[in-house]
């Protein structure tokens, strides 16, 4: 158990009792959290992460394990960032399409066309975004635009990319290769064109999220990242979610990700690690969010707490209800208006939460190793942050040891038992 000699933490458990919960009580549970944690890094799933669970509105644990990198020279601590990956999708375009609908000013049962007028007559521009937002559209997955622009030897073309910044070639990928600034309307094409399934069935597809930006623009009339933060992050005090965070922050703060051999060539570090994102400037609502576990319980315990924050609705109830429920109920989609749910059957080994977590659940997990979920019928709320590409995005360790439900498991045999 050689991390628990390394294992330098920032936790916060209250000393008396809260919330009903006993000190001997939440000593248990930190155990058992701890050990789910450690057995992680010694099986080196991670170098390091964030667990925060929060109880009836309170924060009853918060804390930080190993290190950024498994050269173990930088302790992970409670502030510092993590890149959040899908979690993304939850918290940045999300909330303020709630916040539309409860203004009237978004219909779910619209056509995409009918808020991205230059997808009018395409495949995707009819689909619903119920059913988009559902995965429930038969939309493609996922696009590796990089690769689109690459030309049989395997350089980049000119017309996208150049080694040195310009006017023209602004968008930094890295200190060697700059993206032509005005390749978003090409991304933008290739999702028009993007192949659509008749009668489909469930499937995720992030396409999307990389529109809704521009989409929120429209219905906003303002700059996508400066309402998200004065509409929501500022409001709530969520001041460690952010895009393109050294802007921010200092690099020591933030935690990095994967050795990209394919497009950066370089350790990530700072930037969003989804390439997509990377190819938007790091803004995206696919990917690029950054942030520590503190911030990003402040965000869902909002949601938990029905839109309001310090008596204040930021988000209409109504809309919350409706976009963390779900609106198909084939066996295989789990899904609420984004948001992810558990499965309708509880299925051990398939499950990517615990078992007694409540039907009314909802919340999202990120490929960099990332996993939030809020409980408004207990009333529990846990964030689970990682790096688990670090070196490599072939490290599953994670998802194979069950890292995430287990520690769920461990949180709910706590506080839920007579």
């Amino acid at each position: 158990m050689k991390y628990l000699l390394f294992l330098l933490s920032l936790s916060f458990l209250i000393p008396t009792t809260a919330n009903g919960q006993s000190t001997q009580k939440l000593a248990t549970m930190e155990a058992g959290i701890d050990s789910i944690v450690v057995e992680g890094l010694n099986a080196k799933a991670y170098p390091g992460a964030q667990v925060l669970v929060a109880y009836q509105g309170k924060t009853i644990f918060s804390k930080s394990y190993g290190f950024h990198t498994y050269d173990s020279l930088r302790s992970v601590d409670n502030a510092h960032l993590y890149d959040l990956a899908s979690i993304t999708k939850v918290s940045t375009g999300l909330p303020l399409l709630m916040q539309e609908l409860g203004r009237g000013n978004l219909d779910i049962e619209a056509p995409l066309e009918n808020y991205f007028p230059k997808f009018k007559n395409s495949a995707i521009g009819a689909q619903r975004i119920k059913n988009i937002l559902s995965h429930q559209a038969g939309l493609k997955p996922y696009i590796v635009y990089y690769q689109k622009e690459r030309k049989k030897n395997g350089e980049y073309k000119k017309r996208f990319f150049r080694d040195a910044y310009s006017n023209k070639y602004s968008i930094r990928i890295t200190d060697a290769l700059f993206l032509n600034k005005k390749y978003k309307n090409r991304i933008h094409k290739y999702i028009r064109k993007a192949p659509v399934v008749n009668n489909p069935s469930y499937k995720y597809s992030g396409l999307f999220f990389l529109l809704l930006p521009d989409i929120i623009e429209r219905i906003t009339r303002e700059s996508y990242p400066i309402v998200l933060y004065k509409s929501i992050y500022e409001k709530i005090g969520a001041d460690r979610l952010c895009y393109n965070p050294t802007e921010r922050f200092l690099l020591e703060q933030i935690v990095p990700t994967e050795f990209d051999s394919t497009f950066r060539n370089q350790l990530v570090h700072g930037t969003v690690h989804d390439e997509a994102a990377a190819m938007l400037s790091g803004v995206s609502c696919n990917a690029g969010l950054f942030g520590n576990a503190e911030s990003l319980a402040k965000l869902f315990q909002l949601y938990l707490d029905n839109g309001q924050y310090n008596g204040e609705m930021i988000i209409d109830s109504a809309a919350v209800s409706t976009f963390t429920s779900r609106h198909f109920e084939e066996d295989e989609n789990r899904r609420g208006l984004g948001f992810d749910k558990p499965l309708l059957k509880y299925k051990a080994g398939a499950s990517h939460v615990a078992e007694k977590v409540s039907p009314e659940s909802f919340g999202h997990g990120g490929f960099t190793g990332t996993f939030v979920w809020a409980d408004p019928t207990n009333d529990i709320l846990m964030v689970f942050l990682s790096n688990r590409v670090y070196p490599s995005r072939e490290n599953r360790k994670v998802y194979q040891m069950d890292i995430r439900p287990r520690i769920q498991g461990v949180i709910y045999n706590h506080l839920l038992e007579k």
